[in-house]
């Protein structure tokens, strides 16, 4: 069959295989490779052959990666810094956009849901504090989660978009902050008072059972000291991409280069945040030591459905699929970040996992970026356009649309209307925001 035509069908039966039959995203990719290659003429040995090397060259980066942000996230989290910062952000006259920008540092290493249930009880009770919508102060906290999650490394998505597309992490970090923060203020702080205005925002209000979610009493770090340590691995990742773009060869460099790679930038942030959690008490420290163990759990699937995507680029790349894709886009005059774009928000539409949508299409779009000879720049701007659609419209088959109806205690039509709402808004910004850096630069 026409690599081509394989592409096409192995994509159309991953969505069947994930929406029909619930088969877990990880299973279908591995399937859906294997039958590929064999489809497109490859023998038995070289299909599992390129699956190996798709998986295994994925993860050889990535898997370090997560592991070392889950650690560095759980650290942050029995600290309780991010929870004082929220409380005393909360009773200023700025609550929304502050609990906004709060979500948008947490969730940086720290995972959208966990950082939602730590910084949801913060929402809440100013709700009942002031009689005001409770998403007046939560939907400002969600898009700030939503942007981080989606724009900044080290969250798993756009780690596994550069490793896919072959971007270094820094250039990815400061294309994704420069396009999140516009992206942000948009989607969260204008569209809600832009709602609030118009009487369009949920009307509900938390009641005094605060939905079963309570702060916790107890020592913690200082909301500046979370936000230093939290910028500490950026800055270092974003300063050993400088160095090498910037500086020339000698002893100096050398040290930024090796400071800067994500592998010891992430572990000099666990061992700052270790000594200083483990100032706090015996508590604390003991929080800590169960914390760390749990960590790692939540990061199986996530790791196994980044490799499984690596696999499915693999095998595009090496039936020359992902090539005859590129020629024809490319002969159709479509950008590459516009068919990035279309490409995630239609996988995360159809199957609603954010993650999956963005290793997909990153995986459909490389030999694109590829055959279009797209520099570090141009790249890191399709990555984030790839984010940007595998962000948009979260609605009810995203496990994240569920959370947040739960915790905020609203029915699905007022999730639509909020939430979803401003997911679409969110990807549409991160999409412009990208464009314009492209064609500015």
């Amino acid at each position: 069959m026409s690599p081509l035509l394989v592409t096409g069908l192995a994509v159309l039966v991953l969505l069947i295989l994930i929406l029909r039959f619930k088969i877990p995203a990880f299973a279908a990719l591995i399937a859906v490779s294997l039958v590929a290659a064999l489809a497109a003429g490859m023998d038995w040995d070289s299909a599992t052959d390129t699956v190996v090397r798709g998986m295994g060259g994925t993860l050889g980066f990535i898997a370090v990666i997560i592991g070392l942000g889950a650690l560095f996230g759980t650290l942050l989290e029995v600290s309780g810094g991010l929870e004082r910062l929220a409380r005393r952000l909360a009773g200023s006259r700025l609550s929304g956009p502050g609990l906004g920008f709060v979500g948008l540092v947490a969730a940086i290493p720290v995972f959208f849901d966990v950082a939602l249930l730590i910084l949801a009880p913060v929402a809440l009770a100013l709700s009942r504090k002031v009689k005001r919508p409770v998403m007046l102060y939560g939907l400002p906290l969600l898009v700030g989660l939503a942007t981080a999650h989606a724009f900044i490394p080290p969250t798993p998505g756009p780690v596994a978009i550069a490793d896919i597309l072959g971007v270094e992490l820094g250039w990815v970090i400061f294309v994704g902050a420069v396009c999140g923060l516009p992206a942000f203020l948009l989607a969260g702080p204008v569209l809600v008072s832009t709602l609030s205005r118009l009487n369009w925002l949920p009307e509900r209000i938390a009641d005094d059972n605060a939905d079963g979610f309570h702060a916790h009493d107890r020592e913690q770090l200082s909301g500046g000291l979370v936000i230093l340590l939290i910028l500490q691995p950026l800055g270092l990742i974003l300063a050993g991409t400088l160095a090498t773009m910037l500086l020339e060869p000698g002893p100096l460099r050398d040290v930024m280069r090796i400071a800067g790679h994500p592998f010891v930038a992430l572990m000099i942030a666990c061992g700052l945040a270790a000594v200083a959690v483990s100032g706090l008490g015996e508590e604390v420290r003991s929080r800590m030591a169960s914390g760390m163990v749990r960590a790692l759990e939540p990061t199986g699937a996530v790791i196994l459905v980044t490799g499984a995507g690596g696999a499915f680029k693999q095998v595009l790349v090496d039936t020359g699929g992902g090539e005859q894709l590129a020629q024809w886009a490319l002969g159709l005059g479509i950008l590459p970040i516009m068919a990035g774009f279309l490409l995630a928000l239609l996988v995360r539409v159809a199957q609603g996992s954010a993650t999956v949508a963005m290793i997909t299409a990153a995986g459909l779009i490389a030999p694109v970026a590829d055959t279009a000879g797209l520099g570090n720049w141009d790249l890191a701007c399709l990555a984030i356009a790839i984010a940007a659609g595998a962000s948009a419209l979260s609605h009810v088959n995203d496990s994240g649309f569920w959370l947040v109806s739960r915790v905020f205690g609203l029915s699905e039509a007022q999730t639509l209307r909020s939430w979803t709402l401003a997911t679409g808004v969110l990807g549409i910004s991160g999409l412009a925001s990208a464009l314009t850096l492209s064609a500015l630069f």
